[in-house]
């Protein structure tokens, strides 16, 4: 699928698309980032969540790039990669102290 045919396709995606399914971030809301000002996928992912599930982006990244270009006219070349965090989980205050016997 050529650039202009995958531009289009996500141009038309209902708002209601998970677009991050991980962090079920729809389309809506990606658009919502995008018009108060995000030209960058870690700009939308601060402002959204997107790009921060179990996958770390690698399913969401290319379309959140593809609808920051349609939407704000920013060169696709000029888009860079999302910032790749390790996941976190949440820890006891207890465990971190070494005083949980769990």
């Amino acid at each position: 699928m050529a650039l202009d045919e995958f531009t289009a396709a996500l141009a038309a995606l209902a708002d209601d698309v998970h677009v991050c399914r991980c962090e079920e971030v729809t389309a809506a809301e990606i658009r919502e980032a995008v018009a108060t000002g995000a030209v960058s996928v870690n700009d939308v992912k601060r402002r959204t969540r997107a790009g921060m599930g179990m996958c770390q982006g690698i399913f969401c990244t290319q379309t959140i790039a593809v609808m920051i270009h349609t939407q704000a006219g920013v060169p696709i070349e000029n888009i860079g990669p999302m910032t790749a965090r390790p996941p976190a989980r949440a820890i006891s205050l207890a465990v971190l102290a070494g005083t949980d016997l769990e």
